[in-house]
Protein backbone atom coordinates (compact mmCIF):
# COMPACT_ATOMS: atom_id res chain seq x y z
CA UNK A 1 0.00 0.00 0.00
CA UNK A 2 1.02 3.30 -1.01
CA UNK A 3 1.33 5.98 1.64
CA UNK A 4 -0.89 8.97 0.51
CA UNK A 5 1.35 11.29 3.14
CA UNK A 6 4.43 10.64 2.04
CA UNK A 7 5.36 13.17 -1.15
CA UNK A 8 6.06 11.57 -4.94
CA UNK A 9 9.26 10.56 -5.90
CA UNK A 10 11.32 11.82 -9.08
CA UNK A 11 13.06 9.25 -11.05
CA UNK A 12 16.28 8.28 -9.37
CA UNK A 13 19.13 9.14 -11.38
CA UNK A 14 22.44 9.35 -9.22
CA UNK A 15 24.59 6.52 -9.14
CA UNK A 16 27.39 5.89 -7.34
CA UNK A 17 28.78 2.81 -10.15
CA UNK A 18 28.46 3.55 -13.41
CA UNK A 19 27.46 -0.72 -13.50
CA UNK A 20 25.00 -0.42 -11.08
CA UNK A 21 21.37 1.54 -11.50
CA UNK A 22 20.95 4.72 -9.12
CA UNK A 23 21.12 4.21 -5.55
CA UNK A 24 17.45 5.49 -4.86
CA UNK A 25 15.83 2.67 -6.40
CA UNK A 26 16.60 0.24 -3.58
CA UNK A 27 14.65 2.06 -1.18
CA UNK A 28 11.79 2.30 -2.89
CA UNK A 29 11.69 -1.45 -4.39
CA UNK A 30 12.04 -2.42 -0.84
CA UNK A 31 9.34 -0.13 0.29
CA UNK A 32 5.95 -0.55 -2.01
CA UNK A 33 4.90 -2.39 -4.59
CA UNK A 34 4.24 0.88 -6.87
CA UNK A 35 5.11 4.44 -5.87
CA UNK A 36 3.63 7.76 -6.23
CA UNK A 37 6.24 9.57 -9.04
CA UNK A 38 6.13 13.46 -9.80
CA UNK A 39 6.63 14.04 -13.53
CA UNK A 40 9.14 17.04 -14.49
CA UNK A 41 6.20 19.06 -15.27
CA UNK A 42 4.81 18.41 -12.04
CA UNK A 43 2.01 15.90 -13.73
CA UNK A 44 1.50 12.89 -10.96
CA UNK A 45 2.26 9.23 -11.80
CA UNK A 46 3.84 6.14 -10.70
CA UNK A 47 6.97 4.13 -10.66
CA UNK A 48 7.57 0.36 -10.82
CA UNK A 49 10.89 -0.99 -9.83
CA UNK A 50 9.71 -4.85 -9.34
CA UNK A 51 9.74 -7.74 -11.54
CA UNK A 52 6.50 -9.08 -10.72
CA UNK A 53 4.69 -5.78 -11.59
CA UNK A 54 6.67 -4.71 -14.15
CA UNK A 55 5.93 -7.86 -16.36
CA UNK A 56 1.81 -7.62 -15.52
CA UNK A 57 1.78 -3.59 -16.53
CA UNK A 58 3.65 -4.11 -19.87
CA UNK A 59 1.30 -6.83 -20.94
CA UNK A 60 -1.83 -4.89 -19.35
CA UNK A 61 -4.76 -4.24 -21.70
CA UNK A 62 -5.54 -1.58 -19.88
CA UNK A 63 -1.98 0.39 -20.23
CA UNK A 64 -1.25 2.40 -23.27
CA UNK A 65 2.28 3.03 -25.47
CA UNK A 66 0.75 5.47 -27.69
CA UNK A 67 3.70 8.50 -27.95
CA UNK A 68 0.35 11.38 -26.95
CA UNK A 69 -0.08 10.17 -23.46
CA UNK A 70 3.60 9.66 -22.44
CA UNK A 71 5.50 12.21 -20.28
CA UNK A 72 9.25 12.19 -19.93
CA UNK A 73 10.41 11.07 -16.32
CA UNK A 74 13.15 13.23 -16.52
CA UNK A 75 13.62 16.85 -17.36
CA UNK A 76 13.88 17.47 -21.17
CA UNK A 77 13.11 20.19 -24.10
CA UNK A 78 12.23 17.21 -26.02
CA UNK A 79 8.42 16.55 -26.54
CA UNK A 80 6.63 14.54 -29.08
CA UNK A 81 2.82 15.34 -28.58
CA UNK A 82 -0.23 14.03 -30.77
CA UNK A 83 0.27 10.53 -32.59
CA UNK A 84 3.00 8.64 -33.74
CA UNK A 85 3.98 9.13 -37.53
CA UNK A 86 2.42 6.90 -39.74
CA UNK A 87 4.61 3.87 -39.88
CA UNK A 88 6.06 4.73 -36.46
CA UNK A 89 4.92 1.55 -35.14
CA UNK A 90 7.03 1.51 -31.95
CA UNK A 91 5.23 4.17 -30.52
CA UNK A 92 1.07 2.66 -31.08
CA UNK A 93 -0.93 0.04 -29.89
CA UNK A 94 -2.39 -2.74 -31.61
CA UNK A 95 -4.08 -3.11 -34.37
CA UNK A 96 -1.86 -0.13 -36.04
CA UNK A 97 1.53 -1.64 -33.89
CA UNK A 98 0.71 -5.13 -35.27
CA UNK A 99 -0.23 -4.40 -38.25
CA UNK A 100 3.19 -2.41 -39.78
CA UNK A 101 5.18 -4.70 -36.80
CA UNK A 102 3.73 -8.09 -38.53
CA UNK A 103 5.36 -7.04 -41.83
CA UNK A 104 8.88 -6.74 -40.67
CA UNK A 105 8.81 -9.73 -37.72
CA UNK A 106 10.12 -11.67 -40.75
CA UNK A 107 13.27 -9.69 -40.89
CA UNK A 108 14.46 -10.73 -37.28
CA UNK A 109 13.11 -13.80 -36.41
CA UNK A 110 15.96 -16.52 -35.36
CA UNK A 111 16.32 -18.34 -38.53
CA UNK A 112 16.82 -14.87 -40.51
CA UNK A 113 19.29 -13.67 -38.34
CA UNK A 114 20.92 -17.30 -38.28
CA UNK A 115 21.41 -16.30 -41.89
CA UNK A 116 22.93 -12.78 -41.34
CA UNK A 117 25.69 -14.08 -38.88
CA UNK A 118 28.29 -14.06 -42.08
CA UNK A 119 27.74 -10.11 -42.35
CA UNK A 120 27.51 -9.49 -39.37
CA UNK A 121 31.27 -11.20 -38.79
CA UNK A 122 32.48 -9.22 -41.94
CA UNK A 123 31.48 -5.87 -40.62
CA UNK A 124 32.60 -6.54 -36.70
CA UNK A 125 36.27 -8.18 -38.16
CA UNK A 126 36.60 -5.18 -40.39
CA UNK A 127 36.38 -2.74 -37.89
CA UNK A 128 38.46 -4.30 -35.78
CA UNK A 129 40.55 -4.03 -38.75
CA UNK A 130 39.77 -0.42 -38.05
CA UNK A 131 40.64 -0.14 -34.52
CA UNK A 132 43.94 -2.67 -35.04
CA UNK A 133 45.28 0.44 -37.14
CA UNK A 134 44.41 3.20 -35.22
CA UNK A 135 46.63 1.47 -32.75
CA UNK A 136 46.90 1.60 -28.87
CA UNK A 137 44.72 4.28 -27.28
CA UNK A 138 41.69 4.47 -29.81
CA UNK A 139 38.57 5.24 -29.18
CA UNK A 140 36.53 1.69 -29.21
CA UNK A 141 33.22 3.56 -28.82
CA UNK A 142 33.75 5.44 -32.40
CA UNK A 143 35.84 3.14 -34.53
CA UNK A 144 34.08 -0.06 -33.20
CA UNK A 145 30.74 -0.05 -30.56
CA UNK A 146 29.07 2.33 -32.72
CA UNK A 147 29.72 1.41 -35.94
CA UNK A 148 29.23 -1.94 -36.30
CA UNK A 149 25.12 -1.44 -35.53
CA UNK A 150 24.87 0.67 -37.60
CA UNK A 151 26.55 -0.74 -40.91
CA UNK A 152 24.01 -3.66 -40.23
CA UNK A 153 20.81 -2.28 -40.06
CA UNK A 154 22.37 0.02 -43.26
CA UNK A 155 23.08 -2.95 -45.15
CA UNK A 156 19.60 -4.60 -44.05
CA UNK A 157 17.48 -1.24 -45.48
CA UNK A 158 19.58 -0.70 -47.78
CA UNK A 159 20.88 2.33 -47.51
CA UNK A 160 24.14 4.06 -48.46
CA UNK A 161 27.34 4.36 -46.74
CA UNK A 162 27.72 7.91 -47.84
CA UNK A 163 24.43 8.66 -45.65
CA UNK A 164 25.30 6.43 -42.14
CA UNK A 165 27.53 8.43 -40.46
CA UNK A 166 25.31 11.73 -40.84
CA UNK A 167 22.28 9.59 -39.68
CA UNK A 168 24.11 8.65 -36.89
CA UNK A 169 24.65 12.20 -35.57
CA UNK A 170 20.88 12.83 -35.98
CA UNK A 171 20.18 9.39 -34.12
CA UNK A 172 22.59 10.91 -31.25
CA UNK A 173 20.76 14.42 -31.18
CA UNK A 174 17.78 13.31 -31.06
CA UNK A 175 18.58 10.76 -27.66
CA UNK A 176 20.01 13.19 -25.80
CA UNK A 177 17.81 15.10 -23.41
CA UNK A 178 20.41 17.84 -23.19
CA UNK A 179 19.14 18.73 -27.09
CA UNK A 180 17.89 21.72 -27.17
CA UNK A 181 14.23 22.33 -29.46
CA UNK A 182 17.00 23.83 -32.28
CA UNK A 183 18.93 21.18 -32.29
CA UNK A 184 16.10 18.74 -32.22
CA UNK A 185 14.36 20.61 -35.16
CA UNK A 186 18.35 20.61 -37.30
CA UNK A 187 18.15 16.78 -36.63
CA UNK A 188 14.64 15.83 -37.52
CA UNK A 189 14.88 18.38 -40.74
CA UNK A 190 18.33 16.18 -41.66
CA UNK A 191 16.78 12.68 -41.50
CA UNK A 192 13.58 13.87 -42.90
CA UNK A 193 15.99 15.44 -45.64
CA UNK A 194 17.34 12.21 -46.05
CA UNK A 195 13.80 10.02 -46.02
CA UNK A 196 12.23 12.12 -48.56
CA UNK A 197 15.37 11.31 -51.03
CA UNK A 198 16.03 7.69 -50.14
CA UNK A 199 12.81 6.52 -49.68
CA UNK A 200 11.13 7.59 -53.31
CA UNK A 201 14.11 6.85 -55.63
CA UNK A 202 13.64 2.94 -53.91
CA UNK A 203 9.92 2.67 -54.90
CA UNK A 204 10.55 2.57 -58.99
CA UNK A 205 13.87 0.62 -57.84
CA UNK A 206 13.17 -2.24 -55.30
CA UNK A 207 16.37 -3.63 -54.11
CA UNK A 208 16.48 -7.12 -52.14
CA UNK A 209 16.71 -5.52 -48.44
CA UNK A 210 13.81 -4.70 -45.65
CA UNK A 211 12.59 -1.77 -47.92
CA UNK A 212 12.58 -3.31 -50.82
CA UNK A 213 9.95 -6.16 -49.47
CA UNK A 214 7.59 -3.57 -48.42
CA UNK A 215 7.75 -1.44 -51.28
CA UNK A 216 6.72 -4.72 -53.17
CA UNK A 217 4.80 -5.58 -50.55
CA UNK A 218 2.20 -2.94 -51.61
CA UNK A 219 0.64 -2.49 -48.88
CA UNK A 220 2.37 0.75 -47.59
CA UNK A 221 2.22 4.67 -48.40
CA UNK A 222 5.52 6.35 -49.17
CA UNK A 223 4.84 8.14 -45.78
CA UNK A 224 3.89 4.89 -43.78
CA UNK A 225 7.54 3.52 -45.75
CA UNK A 226 9.18 6.77 -44.29
CA UNK A 227 8.11 6.39 -41.18
CA UNK A 228 9.08 2.49 -40.97
CA UNK A 229 12.51 3.22 -42.18
CA UNK A 230 12.80 5.94 -39.68
CA UNK A 231 11.65 3.84 -36.51
CA UNK A 232 14.48 0.85 -37.97
CA UNK A 233 17.42 3.14 -38.11
CA UNK A 234 16.56 4.88 -34.46
CA UNK A 235 15.37 1.55 -33.52
CA UNK A 236 19.06 0.05 -34.41
CA UNK A 237 21.85 2.77 -34.37
CA UNK A 238 21.52 3.78 -30.58
CA UNK A 239 20.53 0.43 -28.49
CA UNK A 240 23.15 -2.27 -29.74
CA UNK A 241 26.01 0.00 -29.95
CA UNK A 242 25.85 1.33 -26.20
CA UNK A 243 25.26 -2.28 -24.91
CA UNK A 244 28.07 -3.58 -26.98
CA UNK A 245 30.52 -0.23 -25.69
CA UNK A 246 28.97 -0.70 -22.17
CA UNK A 247 29.50 -4.69 -22.20
CA UNK A 248 32.90 -4.32 -22.70
CA UNK A 249 33.79 -1.79 -20.14
CA UNK A 250 32.12 -3.58 -17.54
CA UNK A 251 34.16 -6.89 -18.60
CA UNK A 252 37.46 -4.90 -18.38
CA UNK A 253 36.35 -3.70 -15.21
CA UNK A 254 35.18 -7.33 -13.88
CA UNK A 255 38.30 -9.13 -14.98
CA UNK A 256 37.46 -12.55 -13.07
CA UNK A 257 34.11 -12.75 -15.16
CA UNK A 258 36.24 -11.93 -18.35
CA UNK A 259 38.90 -14.63 -17.69
CA UNK A 260 36.03 -17.06 -17.47
CA UNK A 261 34.14 -16.05 -20.76
CA UNK A 262 37.67 -16.49 -22.16
CA UNK A 263 38.45 -19.85 -20.75
CA UNK A 264 34.89 -20.75 -21.85
CA UNK A 265 33.71 -19.65 -24.60
CA UNK A 266 30.72 -21.56 -24.94
CA UNK A 267 29.29 -19.38 -21.84
CA UNK A 268 29.32 -15.89 -24.87
CA UNK A 269 25.31 -17.00 -24.88
CA UNK A 270 24.53 -16.71 -21.53
CA UNK A 271 27.11 -13.73 -20.60
CA UNK A 272 25.28 -11.82 -23.22
CA UNK A 273 21.89 -12.27 -21.32
CA UNK A 274 23.37 -11.61 -17.90
CA UNK A 275 25.31 -8.34 -19.40
CA UNK A 276 21.65 -7.17 -21.11
CA UNK A 277 20.08 -8.26 -17.13
CA UNK A 278 22.98 -6.64 -15.30
CA UNK A 279 23.27 -3.52 -17.25
CA UNK A 280 20.22 -2.54 -18.37
CA UNK A 281 20.98 0.49 -21.15
CA UNK A 282 17.63 1.84 -21.35
CA UNK A 283 17.72 3.33 -18.06
CA UNK A 284 14.60 5.77 -17.80
CA UNK A 285 12.78 2.63 -18.21
CA UNK A 286 9.69 2.21 -20.12
CA UNK A 287 6.25 4.50 -19.83
CA UNK A 288 2.32 3.54 -20.38
CA UNK A 289 -0.37 5.62 -19.91
CA UNK A 290 -4.22 4.25 -18.52
CA UNK A 291 -6.32 4.15 -21.17
CA UNK A 292 -9.34 3.80 -17.88
CA UNK A 293 -9.44 3.99 -14.55
CA UNK A 294 -7.62 0.49 -13.18
CA UNK A 295 -6.87 -1.20 -9.91
CA UNK A 296 -3.30 -2.33 -10.11
CA UNK A 297 -1.40 -3.15 -7.62
CA UNK A 298 -3.58 -2.35 -4.78
CA UNK A 299 -4.04 1.22 -6.20
CA UNK A 300 -6.37 3.02 -8.57
CA UNK A 301 -4.52 4.30 -10.94
CA UNK A 302 -6.13 7.30 -12.94
CA UNK A 303 -7.05 7.37 -16.46
CA UNK A 304 -4.56 9.11 -18.45
CA UNK A 305 -1.85 8.55 -15.62
CA UNK A 306 1.83 7.73 -16.91
CA UNK A 307 3.27 4.71 -15.14
CA UNK A 308 7.25 4.49 -15.72
CA UNK A 309 8.84 0.67 -15.35
CA UNK A 310 12.78 1.25 -13.92
CA UNK A 311 13.41 -1.89 -15.82
CA UNK A 312 17.29 -1.07 -13.97
CA UNK A 313 15.50 -1.31 -10.72
CA UNK A 314 13.30 -4.45 -12.09
CA UNK A 315 16.08 -6.88 -13.55
CA UNK A 316 18.23 -5.97 -9.65
CA UNK A 317 15.10 -7.37 -7.72
CA UNK A 318 16.26 -9.84 -5.34
CA UNK A 319 12.10 -10.98 -5.36
CA UNK A 320 13.44 -12.47 -9.05
CA UNK A 321 17.08 -13.14 -8.86
CA UNK A 322 19.55 -14.36 -6.56
CA UNK A 323 22.45 -12.21 -5.79
CA UNK A 324 20.81 -9.79 -8.30
CA UNK A 325 24.20 -7.13 -7.99
CA UNK A 326 26.50 -9.73 -8.68
CA UNK A 327 27.66 -9.78 -12.64
CA UNK A 328 27.56 -13.64 -13.03
CA UNK A 329 28.23 -14.83 -16.68
CA UNK A 330 27.09 -18.50 -15.97
CA UNK A 331 23.88 -17.54 -14.91
CA UNK A 332 21.33 -19.56 -16.22
CA UNK A 333 17.94 -17.74 -15.06
CA UNK A 334 17.03 -15.29 -17.10
CA UNK A 335 14.09 -13.88 -18.25
CA UNK A 336 15.22 -10.08 -17.64
CA UNK A 337 13.60 -7.34 -19.37
CA UNK A 338 16.37 -5.52 -20.16
CA UNK A 339 14.62 -6.42 -23.67
CA UNK A 340 11.28 -5.16 -23.11
CA UNK A 341 8.06 -7.33 -22.47
CA UNK A 342 4.64 -7.83 -24.26
CA UNK A 343 4.27 -6.68 -27.54
CA UNK A 344 6.55 -4.08 -27.48
CA UNK A 345 9.72 -6.58 -26.70
CA UNK A 346 12.30 -5.57 -28.87
CA UNK A 347 11.96 -6.56 -32.49
CA UNK A 348 15.69 -6.80 -33.32
CA UNK A 349 16.14 -8.61 -29.88
CA UNK A 350 17.80 -11.68 -31.75
CA UNK A 351 19.62 -9.73 -34.22
CA UNK A 352 21.05 -7.83 -31.12
CA UNK A 353 22.09 -10.84 -29.30
CA UNK A 354 23.75 -11.74 -32.42
CA UNK A 355 25.74 -8.64 -32.67
CA UNK A 356 26.94 -8.34 -29.06
CA UNK A 357 27.73 -12.37 -29.14
CA UNK A 358 29.56 -12.08 -32.40
CA UNK A 359 31.54 -8.59 -31.41
CA UNK A 360 32.87 -9.34 -27.62
CA UNK A 361 33.87 -12.94 -29.19
CA UNK A 362 36.09 -11.40 -32.26
CA UNK A 363 37.22 -8.35 -29.87
CA UNK A 364 38.48 -10.30 -27.43
CA UNK A 365 39.63 -12.71 -29.63
CA UNK A 366 41.77 -10.45 -31.68
CA UNK A 367 42.63 -8.59 -28.57
CA UNK A 368 43.23 -10.77 -25.33
CA UNK A 369 45.43 -8.27 -23.81
CA UNK A 370 42.62 -5.78 -24.34
CA UNK A 371 42.34 -2.95 -21.40
CA UNK A 372 41.44 0.17 -20.65
CA UNK A 373 43.76 3.34 -21.74
CA UNK A 374 42.77 5.66 -18.87
CA UNK A 375 41.50 4.80 -15.72
CA UNK A 376 37.96 3.41 -14.82
CA UNK A 377 36.54 6.29 -13.05
CA UNK A 378 37.23 8.56 -16.09
CA UNK A 379 35.59 7.04 -18.51
CA UNK A 380 32.89 9.63 -19.52
CA UNK A 381 29.43 8.28 -19.57
CA UNK A 382 25.80 9.50 -21.40
CA UNK A 383 23.83 10.23 -18.24
CA UNK A 384 21.85 12.61 -20.06
CA UNK A 385 20.68 10.28 -22.73
CA UNK A 386 17.69 7.74 -23.53
CA UNK A 387 20.14 4.89 -23.80
CA UNK A 388 23.06 4.59 -20.95
CA UNK A 389 26.52 3.87 -22.01
CA UNK A 390 29.91 5.29 -22.25
CA UNK A 391 30.45 8.20 -24.32
CA UNK A 392 33.82 7.31 -25.51
CA UNK A 393 35.94 4.07 -24.16
CA UNK A 394 39.72 4.56 -24.98
CA UNK A 395 41.31 1.17 -24.66
CA UNK A 396 45.22 -0.28 -25.47
CA UNK A 397 46.56 -3.33 -25.78
CA UNK A 398 49.68 -5.57 -26.11
CA UNK A 399 51.38 -5.70 -29.88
Amino acid sequence: MVDVLRPPVSLPTKRSCPFDPPDGYTPLRERERITRMSYPDGTPGWLITRHAEAKELLTHKSFSARQEGIISPVPTELAYEGPADPGAFAKTDDPVHSKYRKLVTGFFTVRRTRQLAPMIERIVHEQLDDLEKAGPGADLVEVFTESVPSRVMCEMIGVPESERKSLQRHVETLGRLSTTVPEALAAVSGMSGFLARFVPSRMNDPRDDILGDLIRGGQLTERELMGMTATLITGAFDTTGNMLAMGVYTLLEHPDQLAKLQEDPELMGAAVEELLRFLTISHLGASRWALEDVEFAGQTIKKGEVVTVALPAVNRDPERYENPDQLDIGRTDHGHLGLGHGVHQCLGQHLARTILRVGYEALFDRFPTLRLAVPADEVPMRDDCVHYGPTSLRVTWDD
